[in-house]
C-alpha cells in the first residue's frame, strides 16, 4: 500500500481531525518516509478534495460541511438516474453479473475498511454507468463520487448505513436485470437521497 492510500485511509478513519493543518515534516516522520512522497501524496489528495489549501503552501483537513453534502446529493440524484437509464439497453449478463459479484464481495468480508467499502460501492455503480458509453456524463458523476468519498466513513461506520445500502443495491440490480428502467431510476434517486439526507441531518447535529 502506497503513502497516498495510507493517508487517505487515516483521513477516513478520523486520525486527523477536521480543520487540522498537516505539515510535510510531521507526516514524513509519522509514516517514516522522505518529504518528497509526502508532498506528492498531499498534492493528489488535495486535487481530489480530501485536503484543502492552508496558508501559502500548506494543507488542512476540510471541515465537514452539511451544505456541501446536500449539494452533492442533489446533483447526484438528478444526474445518476439519467446515466443509468442511458445504460439500460446496453446492460448484459456479463455486466450485471460483475455488479452482483461486487455486492457479494461487500457482504462476504466484514473487515473491509471505509475506504474499501467506498471503492466497491463506486465500482458497483460505475460498471453499470459505464455501459451507457457517455464519457462526459460519466466523468461528472465520477468526480461527484470522489467529493463524497471523505464522508463514507460516517455512513458506513457512525451511521450504520451499509446494510441499508446493500439491500437497496440488490433491489436496484433486480430491477435492472428485469428491464424495469423507470423503476430502477426511482430506486436509485431514492437511494442517493436517503443516504444524503441522513448524513446532512447528522452533520448538522454536530454543529449545534
Amino acid at each position: 500500500m502506497g503513502l497516498y492510500e495510507k493517508i487517505k485511509i487515516d483521513l477516513q478513519r478520523g486520525r486527523f481531525r477536521p480543520g487540522e493543518v498537516l505539515k510535510q515534516a510531521n507526516l514524513a516522520e509519522l509514516y517514516a518516509v522522505s518529504r518528497i512522497p509526502v508532498r506528492d501524496a498531499l498534492q493528489r489528495l488535495q486535487s481530489e478534495g480530501w485536503l484543502t489549501p492552508h496558508g501559502k503552501r500548506g494543507v488542512a483537513v476540510p471541515l465537514f460541511d452539511p451544505l456541501e453534502v446536500e449539494d452533492l446529493y442533489l446533483m447526484r440524484m438528478r444526474i445518476e438516474p439519467l446515466l443509468q437509464t442511458l445504460a439500460l439497453n446496453k446492460l448484459n449478463g456479463e455486466i450485471l453479473g460483475r455488479a452482483r459479484d461486487i455486492l457479494d464481495t461487500l457482504e462476504q468480508d466484514p473487515g473491509l475498511s471505509a475506504v474499501q467499502i467506498g471503492a466497491l460501492n463506486w465500482q458497483f455503480h460505475a460498471c453499470i454507468y459505464r455501459a451507457a458509453g457517455r464519457p462526459t456524463l460519466f466523468a461528472a458523476v465520477e468526480q461527484l463520487h470522489r467529493q463524497c468519498g471523505r464522508y463514507i466513513g460516517y455512513q458506513s461506520g457512525k451511521l450504520g448505513y451499509q446494510n441499508t445500502s446493500q439491500s437497496e443495491h440488490h433491489h436496484l440490480l433486480d430491477s435492472l436485470q428485469a428491464g424495469r428502467g423507470e423503476e430502477a431510476a426511482i430506486q436509485l434517486r431514492d437511494h442517493i437521497e436517503g443516504a444524503g439526507k441522513q448524513l446532512v441531518n447528522y452533520l448538522r447535529t454536530l454543529s449545534e
